[in-house]
C-alpha cells in the first residue's frame, strides 16, 4: 500500500503539470480549429527563462527567499512566453486560419523546430541544473513521501485552474472566447473582437505552459533546449484522452494520464517478469492515445467544438 500511495503521489504531481499544458492546447483548439505543435517549446522558453531571472535575482538581491525569488522569476517569465505565443500567433497562424489544415499544422512544426534552435543558440545544448529554491525535507504520509516542491506544485495547479475557470466562465473575456468559439462571424457582429480574443487565448495558454515548465524544471531539477518535447507529446495525448476542446476533459486526462504513467512504472516489471523496467514508462501514454483514438475518438468526456456557419 505505501508503494501504491507513493505512486498516486508522483501520478497526481505529473499529471498536474500535464494538465496545465493540455489545456493550452485545449483552449486553441476549441476556438480556432488549430494543434499548436510549438506549445511544447513555449513551456521550454518559460522554463530556462525562468532559470536565467532566477540566476539573476540571486545574484542582485542573496537575501531574498527561495520561494520568493521562484514566483518572481516565474510572473516574470510568464510575460516573456505569452509575448513569444502572442508573436506565433500574430505571425504564423493567424494568415493560415483559413487555409486547409494541412497548412497550419506544417507550420506548427515548422515553428517548433525553429524556437527549439534559437533556444540552443541562446542558452546553449548542455543541460543546466534549476537550482532548489524550496526546502528538500520530504513529509511523510501513510508511509509514503512528499517534498515541498510536489507540494508547491499541486498547489500552484489547484490555484491556476482555479483561476482559469473563474476567467472562462464569469468574465467578459471568457464570454468573448466562448462566443468566438460558437461562431467567430457573429461574435464579430456582436462586438467581440475574434483577433484579440485568440490573441488571449494563446497568452493564456502560454501562462499556463509556463507555470508548468517552471515546476518541471524544479521537480526535475534539469532544464535544456528540447526538454518542452516530450511533455508537449504527452499532454497533448491528455488532451485528445479526456476530449480535446473541453476544458475539464483536459484537467481529467491529464491528471489520469499522469496517474497511469506513475503506477504503469511501479508495477510493469512485476506484471512483465522483469522484461520491461519503470525506465520504458513514456510507452504508457502513447499506449493510451491509440486505445482512446480506437475506441472512443471524442475522448471521455466527448470533444467540444461547435460547428460554424
Amino acid at each position: 500500500m505505501e508503494v501504491l500511495l507513493q505512486q498516486i503521489i508522483n501520478g497526481l504531481v505529473l499529471g498536474s503539470m500535464y494538465a496545465l499544458v493540455a489545456l493550452g492546447y485545449t483552449m486553441v483548439y476549441g476556438i480556432v480549429n488549430l494543434i499548436n505543435f510549438a506549445h511544447g517549446e513555449v513551456l521550454m522558453v518559460g522554463a530556462l527563462t525562468c532559470w536565467t531571472l532566477v540566476g539573476l535575482l540571486q545574484e542582485a538581491f542573496p537575501g531574498l527567499p527561495g520561494w520568493l525569488v521562484l514566483l518572481v522569476a516565474m510572473a516574470l517569465a510568464s510575460v516573456v512566453a505569452a509575448a513569444l505565443n502572442w508573436t506565433i500567433e500574430r505571425v504564423a497562424y493567424r494568415r493560415l486560419r483559413n487555409s486547409p489544415k494541412l497548412a497550419p499544422m506544417l507550420t506548427a512544426m515548422g515553428m517548433s523546430i525553429l524556437l527549439q534552435t534559437l533556444a540552443m543558440i541562446i542558452w546553449k545544448p548542455n543541460y543546466k541544473s534549476f537550482p532548489t529554491l524550496l526546502p528538500s525535507t520530504p513529509y511523510e504520509f501513510g508511509g509514503a513521501v512528499i517534498t515541498p516542491t510536489q507540494i508547491m506544485i499541486l498547489g500552484l495547479t489547484a490555484v491556476s485552474l482555479a483561476v482559469l475557470m473563474w476567467l472562462v466562465n464569469s468574465t467578459k473575456l471568457g464570454r468573448a472566447m466562448r462566443a468566438t468559439s460558437e461562431n467567430p462571424r457573429v461574435a464579430s457582429l456582436m462586438g467581440v473582437r475574434p483577433d484579440f480574443v485568440i490573441g488571449s487565448t494563446f497568452v493564456i495558454g502560454a501562462v499556463l505552459a509556463t507555470i508548468a515548465g517552471v515546476m518541471w524544471a524544479s521537480n526535475y531539477g534539469t532544464v535544456q533546449h528540447t526538454m518542452g518535447m516530450l511533455p508537449g507529446l504527452k499532454a497533448f495525448t491528455a488532451a485528445v484522452f479526456g476530449g480535446i476542446g473541453n476544458l475539464a476533459g483536459a484537467v481529467v486526462g491529464g491528471l489520469l494520464l499522469g496517474l497511469i504513467e506513475a503506477i504503469g512504472s511501479g508495477y510493469i516489471g512485476e506484471l512483465t517478469g522483469g522484461v520491461l523496467g519503470s525506465h520504458y514508462t513514456d510507452i504508457f501514454a502513447f499506449v493510451v492515445l491509440i486505445i482512446m483514438l480506437t475506441l472512443r475518438p471524442s475522448g471521455l468526456l466527448g470533444e467540444r467544438v461547435a460547428d460554424r456557419a
